[in-house]
């Protein structure tokens, strides 16, 4: 993924902040996660528990789908 970018310096050369064009920051947002909903995120914690305690009844059989 290339994302343009601006850096905004400070007086010293140091860079500051950068600006990046909407899209970009949509898409960087979904791959991260950030835009998930709490009740997506409690749901994927749930299943992470499910996961980990090996409750295979939780999970739907991808033939059933």
């Amino acid at each position: 993924m290339n994302i343009m970018k601006k850096y905004i310096m400070d007086e010293h050369g140091t860079p500051k902040e950068v600006i990046i064009p909407v899209d970009d920051y949509k898409k960087t947002e979904e791959l991260l996660g950030l835009d998930l909903s709490d009740e997506s995120i409690q749901e994927l914690r749930e299943a992470q528990k499910d996961r980990e305690n090996g409750n295979k009844d939780a999970y739907v059989d991808l033939e059933s789908i």
